[in-house]
């Protein structure tokens, strides 16, 4: 517990220490709110299926493809479901990653590794991080064993299929956690810690939480206190990536303990 309150203090002086000698923090608040929310508006509408073949009909129209050849061959591949994950990954990588990382390095002119881009001290918090691994795992798992899970993940429908349908999924679905990571725990965690200090992870919570509203409400309703435990271990370790290691860790148990049960 004293570990904590001195984590919340060092946040939170260091905090006020940058806030003294930094005249554009109140702009940065600004453009790290507004580009949030804009980004997430956008890949909320955007991440589809129905506006992929919204935009492969659009484009037939504007090339003057006859008979919507695309389209058709799109929708009818073997690898149809993939191509639309694809495209559901692509925009994550670009509005939780590239776009904030463009602001950060052009706008704000800042480092990246300021917004947690880097290992950090992640190696002194090891053992920290490997506990709560190996408990998360096992909660995971446990909760897995409800048949909603099964029905629920993976996302992609055909991942049991084949060796390559898994891989091809769990690349596009693990990468978009680095999105994820950097986007709450490092743009809007960082880019609000003056002259928030602390309470950045309370305004970074909300909208984390939200994303999860479509999933099952159990998970919805977790993601509010892991999204502040990611958030501690973010500022402690300067780093996202110990939180891309545990929802990795996290997503890949959901996803192959869903499809031994489906293959059973």
């Amino acid at each position: 517990m004293n570990k904590i309150k001195n984590l919340f203090y060092n946040i939170d002086k260091e905090a006020k220490e940058l806030e003294r000698i930094d005249n554009n923090y109140k702009l940065r608040v600004w453009i790290v709110l507004f580009s949030s929310a804009i980004s997430l508006w956008a890949v909320h509408y955007l991440k589809f299926t129905t506006t992929f073949y919204m935009v492969i009909k659009s484009l037939e129209d504007i090339f003057d493809i006859q008979n919507h050849s695309l389209f058709n061959y799109l929708t009818t591949h073997y690898y149809s479901e993939l191509f639309t994950y694809i495209w559901w990954g692509f925009w994550h990588y670009l509005f939780f990653l590239i776009v904030p990382m463009l602001i950060i390095k052009y706008l704000f002119k800042q480092k990246l590794s300021y917004y947690g881009w880097q290992i950090g001290n992640l190696y002194s918090h090891k053992a920290l991080y490997l506990s709560i691994m190996i408990f998360l795992i096992a909660i995971v798992y446990i909760v897995s064993l409800n048949g909603d899970f099964s029905n629920f993940y993976p996302f992609y429908n055909q991942a049991h299929r084949s060796i390559f349908d898994f891989i091809a999924w769990e690349i596009i679905y693990l990468a978009q956690f680095v999105a994820i990571e950097f986007f709450f725990r490092g743009f809007i965690l960082n880019g609000l810690k003056v002259p928030f200090g602390s309470l950045s992870i309370v305004v970074m919570i909300v909208p984390y939480m939200m994303i999860h509203l479509p999933k099952l409400p159990l998970e919805a309703f977790g993601a509010l206190f892991f999204g502040i435990l990611l958030g501690l271990l973010s500022f402690a370790s300067r780093s996202i990536f110990g939180g891309v290691l545990l929802h990795i860790c996290i997503a890949l148990t959901l996803d192959i303990s869903a499809i031994i049960q489906k293959l059973n």
